[in-house]
Parts: C-alpha cells; structure tokens; sequence
C-alpha cells in the first residue's frame, strides 16, 4: 500500500490521502456493475466500527455520494482495508461510471441507466483506456427520476430523453447540468460510441487531462457541439432527503448529514435504530445524504425522529444543506477557524436568507466545496476572510477575526433582509449590491 497519494489524487483504500487530520480514504460500495452503493445496515455498523477503531471516527458522505473515513495512518490504513475486504464489501475500482441512488427502481425513470452504464464500462476496458486516464476522469449516466445527478460534474455525462419513439440520451461534458457543454442526442449505440470517444481523446492528452481540456475542434468532431448548454430536461432535481416513491406503495427515506460529516457513532446509533424497524439497505445519495429502503412505511417517522435527536438532518429545507462547511480547526491541522462552529451558529440565526451556496472554508485548498459560491468565509493568516463569488482560492474582499466570523456574516444577512425588493432572492440581492458592499459590511463592527 502506499504511505499516501497526492492532493487531487482519488483517495481509494489502496492509495490513502494526505490531510490535514491524518490520512483519508474514499470508497463506493459496489453490488456488481453499476451501483447503487448500498450496504445492510448490519454492514454499515460494522464499517463505522472499523472506523472508529482505525481513525478518528469522522465518516463524511461527498456531494458524489462517495463515502469517506477520516484521520488513518499508513498503518491503520491497511488494517481497515483489511477488514473492508473482510467484510465481503467490494468497493469501486478503475473509471467510475456513475448512476443514481435510485437507479433502476424509481418508478419516475425515463429509462434505467444501469444497462448503459454497464456498455459504457465495458467499452471503457475492451479499449484499454482505464490505466491511461486520470484517477479525477468519471462518467455520468443519468436515467432521470426523482433524484437527478444534475449538480454531480462530469467529465461525461450522459441523461436519458423520452421521445415518442423511445428514449434517446443527451451526451454532455466538462461539468454539472448547468456548466456542460452539449455535444449530441443519440440513441443508445450511437451514444455510448460518442462516450467512449470523448474519453479515448482525453486519454491521447495524459492522465492529467480532462473533457474541458479539448479544442473546439475535437468536441465538434463528437458530434453537433455548440458552447451554450440547453436547459436541461425535467424539473428541478430534488435534495436526497424526505420520502421518495417507489414502486406500489413503498417508500424510501432520505436522511442528511450536516456539511457530510458524523461522528461513526451517530452513525452506528442511526443504523442499529433502522435495523430494528426493519430496514434492509441503505444506500449513499450524491449530495451527502443517505438513503433508507425496505422499512415498513409506518417506520418512517419513527426513523425520521431517531435521526433528527442525533442531530441528523431530517428536511430539505434545513439551512445547513445550503452551507458546505469542511472539518476545519481544531480537528484539521490546515484548518485556521472552527467551520463547524461558524456554520453552525450562521444556520441557527440566518436560514431565512441561505437561499445561495456558503461556503465555510478552514484554509484556502477549499476541500468541501472546489466550485465558486456566493460567499466563502475562509481561514487565513489575516484571519477569517470573506469571498465574494468566487473558490476559496480567491484572494478575499475583506477580514475579520476568526472567532467573530458567524458575527460578520449576519452583520452581511442584515444588509440583505433591509435592501431586498420584494419577490427578491437573497442571492439576486447579493449580486447587486457588490463586492465592495458586501465586504464592507461584514467588515464593520
């Protein structure tokens, strides 16, 4: 195994990552082919388990649906993977081809997306091109539905369309359903070939290389490329959390974790409480979320109210699923402010304004949220800094001492309740009152 692989790396059980509270792995729970990435709540426990023994007994669900272990060493590493294996889990390896939660069984599918994930796969290795591209290469195959994977990037996305006929798929790259560029709308041959070239042209670049690193000229040669995305097909995707129907009259429930994170305790405590009610699987959901299937129906209040007494989120309106908040100080040594704590204290007294993206950030690498948000508080030398649309990378508009920084955004939260028009959002509201506004507001004493 190696002692730790470097940032930007994935960090599977064979290649642990380097942070700033000890190692990290990442794992994706697979049940043959394309997965839904569940686990019985039986095998859930003892994985949390395992990480309390092994780390420091954070487990995190990303905005991908991947689940993360916290704080290993080389030697801890090896010994949980050892035990992962143990348990009989397999988890994914080479070019993750993706699908939703709730693939193959939501009822509201345009088209299951497991049987194109599994031809893509398959062309992916009768190509040759898994060791040649990058760990960050991933594939999207979207069959619609209640949860959408509309907001996960890729560097390929395909999404099922129904047309009269049957259905189609769009082919995308370079980014979520709102940033992709649109390349084609195939049937399922002519798709999966379109996928497959995408990436063959990606690997010809090195394994550094992604979709938004190819010319104009060879997105055009894919097929009909043009540089302005349609709106995607459907309605809004739906936060994983709440009740989703399934077939007949089952249900399955959504529960979240604050800023994707829990202690393994919680979590154990959460699945011990869904074994009893019967649950039979749950299954990690992009956007840090976990889903609860086989219950009784009647049981989901009951599992509604265990997870919101371990502090769970339970709502899709809760604000804390508007804020991506990392572990920051003290549990990261990066960290330079204490994430968890301004976030929890921003979402206690400003939810009725959290209609934008937060980000609370313990330095400036930005791991908990990699793209621009509206604001970014960021820990820094100077303190607790305060971007304004842009990554924590970004050089910030204005400081304030890092203790005082939930302070310095409600001082901004106030500025917004007094200047906003009436039917608008606090997000358009942000954009026009700029940066200089924004910066020296939260600025002020």
């Amino acid at each position: 195994m190696n002692a730790f692989s470097r940032r930007g790396a994935c960090p599977a059980l064979s290649a642990p990552m380097q942070t700033g509270d000890g190692l990290l792995v990442r794992l994706n729970p697979v049940a043959g082919g394309p997965s839904s990435g569940g686990l019985s709540p039986k095998l859930l426990i003892a994985l949390a388990e395992s990480a309390s023994r092994h780390g420091n007994g954070i487990m995190e669900v990303t905005a991908r649906g991947s689940l993360q272990i916290r704080g290993l060493t080389t030697e801890s590493a090896a010994l949980l993977a050892a035990e992962v294996d143990a348990l009989g889990i397999a988890v994914r390896t080479g070019v993750p081809v993706e699908t939703g939660p709730l693939a193959g069984i939501d009822p509201h599918e345009i088209a299951d997306p497991r049987a194109m994930a599994e031809r893509i796969m398959a062309a992916i290795e009768d190509a040759g091109l898994a060791p040649r591209l990058g760990p960050k290469v991933s594939v999207v195959v979207d069959g619609g539905g209640q949860l959408t994977l509309d907001a996960v990037t890729a560097d390929v996305r395909l999404k099922a369309v129904g047309v009269s006929a049957g259905t189609l798929w769009t082919i995308s790259v370079a980014g979520d359903r709102q940033s992709e560029k649109r390349l084609a709308t195939a049937g399922e041959d002519a798709a999966r070939d379109i996928a497959v070239a995408a990436l063959r042209m990606v690997a010809e670049k090195g394994r550094d290389a992604h979709t938004r690193d190819l010319s104009e000229r060879q997105l055009a040669s894919l097929g009909g490329w043009h540089s302005t995305a349609p709106p995607s097909e459907g309605g809004a995707s739906r936060k994983p959390i709440g009740l989703f129907s399934l077939a007949g009259d089952i249900f399955t429930f959504g529960i979240g974790l604050p800023y994707g994170s829990m202690p393994a305790d919680k979590i154990i405590g959460l699945a011990q409480k869904a074994l009893a009610f019967g649950t039979s699987e749950i299954r990690l959901a992009p956007g840090r979320a976990l889903l609860f299937l086989g219950q009784p129906t009647e049981a989901n209040q009951s599992l509604q109210d265990t997870a919101a007494t371990l502090g769970f989120v339970t709502s899709p309106t809760d604000p804390r699923t508007r804020i991506a908040a990392c572990p920051g100080a003290p549990a990261c040594a990066s960290g330079r402010i204490a994430t968890r704590d301004i976030a929890e204290a921003i979402a206690t007294e400003n939810a009725d304004i959290l209609d934008f993206t937060l980000h609370v950030s313990g330095c400036a690498k930005g791991c908990a949220n990699p793209a621009p948000a509206a604001l970014t508080i960021v820990g820094g030398e100077n303190g607790a800094g305060l971007v304004v649309n842009a990554t924590a990378k970004a050089l910030p508009d204005g400081y304030r001492p890092g203790y005082d920084a939930a302070r310095g955004f409600s001082r901004v939260a106030a500025m917004i309740r007094g200047a906003r028009h009436q039917g608008e959002t606090a997000a358009a509201c942000l954009t026009r009152l700029g940066t200089a506004a924004i910066a020296e507001m939260y600025q002020q004493e």
